[in-house]
């Protein structure tokens, strides 16, 4: 499996985890991977994982693509490698199995590129939306609308969360912190967690119940 983590100013900011299939890069919150700078292209980068195996391609000639502070059109990614990005940058990491796969899709052919990548994400903007209700505290009954391809829940300090829309659903898994992180009163800990209507997901005390529309 590979995960990527943005960082600004070495502080992480996002992170999502793939099993295998294309994942896109850029400034749009299309993306699987969204940086959110002006030094980003809307369609920056595209890294087609399989295994432990990943090649990340650069997709606009406008925006350089650069791992480890070498301009590449194309890169077979190591663990640790770094995609530089203005401020940003993106650690690539290979990992181990996880409780749940973020993103299983297979590639059949890794060069496909573009014409696959644009029917995932038609399918992705087909897939149902959902929300989270605040269940306690000074926001009780506030909702959360999941609409973006990733979530950022929580501050520093107190633990952090980040929930991935996929087609196949919505899943939860700590950026930041993993004291107090709890999904149905289980601690979430490093799993990475499939949302189901009534889950109950804690960040800092605060309960919030996830339900698709």
């Amino acid at each position: 499996m590979a995960k990527f983590t943005v960082y600004f100013k070495d502080k992480a900011i996002q992170a999502g985890v793939f099993d295998s299939g294309i994942v896109h890069i850029g400034r749009d919150d299309t993306n699987d991977v969204v940086v959110d700078s002006l030094a980003v292209a809307p369609a920056h980068a595209v890294a087609v994982v399989k295994g432990d195996d990943c090649v990340i391609k650069q997709l606009n000639e406008e925006f350089p693509l650069v791992v480890n502070n070498q301009r590449a059109k194309e890169w077979n990614l190591r663990n640790n490698d770094i995609v530089n990005i203005g401020k940003h940058y993106i650690l690539y990491q290979t990992t181990g199995r996880f409780q749940e796969a973020v993103f299983t899709a297979p590639v059949a052919n890794p060069d496909a590129g573009v014409e696959a990548l644009n029917r995932r994400l038609d399918e992705a903007a087909k897939s149902t939306e959902a929300n989270l209700q605040v269940m306690n505290g000074i926001h009780i009954g506030r909702v959360l609308r999941l609409r973006k391809a990733m979530t950022r829940i929580g501050h520093d300090g107190a633990g952090v969360v980040v929930i991935a829309r996929r087609k196949d659903g919505y899943f939860v898994s700590a950026l930041q912190g993993h004291d107090g992180l709890a999904v149905n009163r289980e601690p979430l800990g490093d799993r990475i967690v499939r949302l189901n209507a009534g889950d109950v997901i804690v960040v800092d005390n605060v309960e919030m119940k996830f339900f698709p529309e």
